[in-house]
């Protein structure tokens, strides 16, 4: 099955091709396409994510050497950084983000019972966002400072197996609590988020929503106590109250009782104020999954260290997004091949490997796991004296 294949090729195996071209279709997106397809520039753009190339003449030199290895691996088009840049510039990011909510799904499914440091029924989301910087004279669009460019990434994570559910994309300018006017909520889940997305008014749209919320409270905040609860001091807890908002219009915004959590971190001797609406977890699991909070900021340093999403391709609005959505796509494809090959690499070592053996003719399990196997075999001798004493 695998004999005289790439593992380019291989590695596309767990690209769903029927639902990428229902994608394509979806927004025309090979209109006047003759002899670059977006499947096309789908490949390129992965062998650009995947080898780490850093602009479109890079990628055009690179892919013209290998020409002769290019339909093999699945890239029939043309390849000219015109080309590229043209399709990058004018067919629609959506098609992109379809495709990756195709993968998101996929792989969701496959790392359901992933553990991550509570154990809970419910889904848990971590909500944040990163800034990626920009120049101001070569993207204009995307205005954040009076001599600066930046964009946004809103992502909403799954923190079983670290999966993005949810991207939004907008210019540096517009604030972090604006995405929850489109974030789709989830009754019964849980959405982690820092104090940034404290808007009582927002809030309680996951309150009528019957999903919860626990955040940061902010150090300004006026309530009344209406009873608490006792708590274990030497778990670092100081404080498990149940609050009403004391200020009219936030009270207006929020007419409900809130649970203001207090605790002490052993190591660092900081206090944390935490607020949510769920009143039946125990106050530590509360602090705990606010804890892991920390994993969705793992994920936007992971990406932005391994994939291509910090220089661009393209200096216009579409050309940025398909850029990011193609690199998602590429996350997500690794993880799903991570799980379904059961590899023990993490993401890292796997992307590391692909880097290099792209281009191989070898059974990718064998390419994947033969450095760890080399390294097992080892033997690591006592070392002897060079002079006897």
């Amino acid at each position: 099955m695998y004999k005289d294949r790439f593992i380019f090729s291989q590695l596309m195996d767990f690209f769903p091709k029927h639902e990428f071209n229902k994608c394509v279709r979806r927004y025309n997106g090979n209109r006047k396409a003759t002899t670059f397809t977006c499947l096309d520039q789908f490949m390129s753009m992965a062998f650009a994510q995947l080898t780490g190339r850093e602009s479109l003449r890079d990628i055009e030199t690179c892919l013209r050497s290998l020409k002769f290895k290019l339909y093999h691996a699945g890239i029939r088009g043309n390849i000219s950084r015109s080309t590229l840049a043209d399709a990058n510039e004018k067919r629609d990011w959506r098609i992109y983000q379809d495709f990756a909510q195709v993968l998101i799904a996929q792989a969701r499914s496959l790392y359901v019972n992933e553990e991550f440091g509570v154990t809970l029924d419910n889904v848990i989301y971590a909500l944040d966002s990163t800034t990626i910087d920009l120049c101001l004279t070569l993207f204009p669009w995307a205005q954040f400072r009076k001599r600066k460019s930046a964009v946004k990434m809103h992502t909403l994570l799954d923190l079983k197996g670290s999966i993005p559910c949810f991207i939004h994309i907008t210019g540096g300018q517009v604030h972090d609590v604006n995405v929850l006017d489109i974030l789709p909520l989830e009754a019964g889940a849980f959405y982690v988020m820092d104090k940034a997305y404290t808007d009582f008014e927002r809030l309680y749209n996951f309150t009528k929503s019957m999903a919860f919320f626990v955040t940061r409270a902010k150090t300004n905040l006026a309530f009344t106590r209406c009873n608490y609860r006792w708590v274990d001091k030497t778990t670092g807890l100081r404080s498990d109250q149940t609050i009403r908002l004391k200020v009219p219009k936030s009270l207006k915004f929020y007419p409900g009782h809130l649970r203001y959590i207090t605790f002490c971190d052993a190591d660092t001797k900081k206090r944390f104020a935490f607020l949510t609406n769920n009143f039946i977890l125990n106050a530590l699991t509360i602090a705990l999954l606010y804890k892991c909070r920390w994993k969705i900021e793992l994920f936007f340093k992971w990406i932005k260290q391994h994939l291509r999403i910090k220089t661009f391709l393209g200096t216009s609005e579409n050309a940025v997004k398909t850029q990011i959505w193609i690199a998602v796509s590429i996350y997500l494809i690794v993880a799903i091949m991570k799980k379904e090959l059961n590899l023990p690499q993490s993401l890292y070592e796997i992307l590391q490997i692909l880097s290099i053996t792209i281009f191989q003719k070898d059974l990718i399990t064998q390419v994947l796991t033969k450095n760890r196997q080399l390294n097992e075999n080892i033997n690591f001798y006592k070392q002897l004296s060079l002079f006897d004493l």
